[in-house]
């Protein structure tokens, strides 16, 4: 599939491909996003449907609503164009992203300080959606130039996004007055630029490969050691952290990054530091460096003001909890947990919850059996707890109640927990 806006690269990109499917034996369809964000947007998607008509090429035309954020317009747009394209069903999706696009986007980034990935700018392919589409992107060594000799030669027809020529956007700048500027004192940075981009791709899987090493023995299931990453260099402890926080999702930036480490290695030892990334935020506890979701991190051991419904459980093997991740059930004879007779409801924690650990002891605050499991503080909220009627019988981290734990012979369950944050 190719992205069709129906502008001149992506129609250069469309005729091209269609030229190539007799000799490569390839499907070919297009996908046009409509935004809905210029006045011409209809006739645009138009033009695209009575040029895939002449080409015999099928186009899909996605509307989307963009929600303008902090970030702009231009951003939002990248972003529910993503929210389509991890729907495609398509081995591969081609852009029409070129030389002078790699150049500006290699600018922007420098003048962002972008670290060694920002910098990376855009690969030729890359993989989406845990690897069901690849992302192509077979122009990024051709100058825009060529392409309009190119299309002109041949009397292809395209639209003009107006937007293109908007002084306010930092793209139109960098395109129509910086790289022109360099071009004329130094010839060829647009190329130069471009290559550049390849180099710093190097350098980021090396970054990549050396945090990998250092995290053998720092990083585990239970978070980052903080003794292992205060034993290395300060750089490689920045990196070792960066790639920790870039696994889960972070929006890094060198100055938080900095200040994330500062707080980890050198606030008081009762401290329970935070540092926001984006979505998702750094915390400390017992010696461990932890990565949790931005708006969940309450920092004390407090209850949600407003639990979600229960969700009830009918037997299947998986019950999806939403944001609280997946609960696996698995039958067993002679242990685990005994569910019946039932109703049984997956609750989320309300705050003086008891629980019997074993026949021959007392029923205990789930509050300090949370906290003698080392269960941080911000997470014990969000556990998810299985009631059998209106009884807890097992919890995520402690186990069953003794009332609820399968004899010899006793048909009981495996509860697990695969957790989304």
């Amino acid at each position: 599939m190719v992205g069709y806006s129906g502008g001149l690269d992506s129609s250069a990109l469309l005729h091209l491909l269609a030229g190539l499917r007799p000799g490569l034996g390839f499907s070919l369809a297009a996908l046009h996003v409509h935004h809905g964000l210029s006045p011409r947007a209809d006739d645009w998607a138009a033009h695209c449907e009575n040029v895939c008509r002449g080409l015999d090429v099928p186009l899909a035309v996605e509307r989307v609503r963009v929600e303008r954020g902090a970030e702009g317009p231009e951003a939002a747009a990248r972003a529910a164009r993503y929210r389509v394209f991890s729907r495609l069903d398509a081995d591969a999706l081609a852009l029409a992203h070129h030389r002078d696009d790699q150049a500006e986007t290699v600018l922007a980034q420098l003048l962002r300080g972008g670290g060694a990935k920002g910098l990376a700018a855009m690969p030729v392919c890359r993989v989406l959606d845990g690897g069901r589409l690849r992302l192509l992107r077979p122009l990024l060594d051709v100058p825009r130039a060529w392409l309009v000799a190119w299309a002109r030669d041949r009397g292809l027809e395209w639209v003009e996004d107006e937007s293109n020529r908007q002084p306010h956007l930092t793209r139109n700048t960098l395109r129509h007055e910086v790289l022109p500027l360099l071009e004329s004192r130094f010839p060829g940075a647009g190329a130069i630029l471009a290559a550049a981009a390849g180099r710093f791709a190097e350098t980021a899987d090396l970054l990549d490969d050396l945090a990998d090493l250092d995290g053998r023995e720092a990083l585990t299931a239970a978070g980052l050691a903080l003794d292992r990453l205060a034993a290395l260099p300060e750089p490689r402890a920045r990196n070792l952290l960066r790639r920790h926080l870039e696994r889960a999702g972070a929006s890094l930036h060198p100055d938080a990054l900095r200040e994330g480490l500062r707080q980890l290695l050198s606030a008081r030892e009762d401290a329970q530091p935070s540092v926001a990334f984006g979505e998702v935020s750094l915390r400390r506890y017992r010696g461990r460096a932890l990565v949790v979701p931005s708006d969940r991190g309450r920092g004390q051991d407090e209850a949600p003001a407003s639990p979600e419904s229960p969700s009830l459980w009918r037997g299947e093997a998986s019950l999806p909890l939403g944001d609280g991740g997946t609960l696996r059930f698995e039958p067993l004879v002679g242990g685990g947990v005994r569910l019946d007779p039932g109703p049984v409801t997956v609750r989320r924690r309300l705050g003086g919850e008891r629980l019997r650990v074993a026949p021959n002891r007392p029923r205990r605050c789930l509050k300090d059996l949370l906290r003698e499991a080392a269960i941080p503080p911000w997470q014990r909220d969000r556990l998810p707890l299985v009631y059998v009627g209106d009884r807890l019988a097992w919890v995520v981290g402690i186990g069953p109640d003794a009332a609820f734990q399968a004899g010899a012979g006793e048909r009981g369950w495996l509860i697990s927990w695969d957790r989304s944050w």
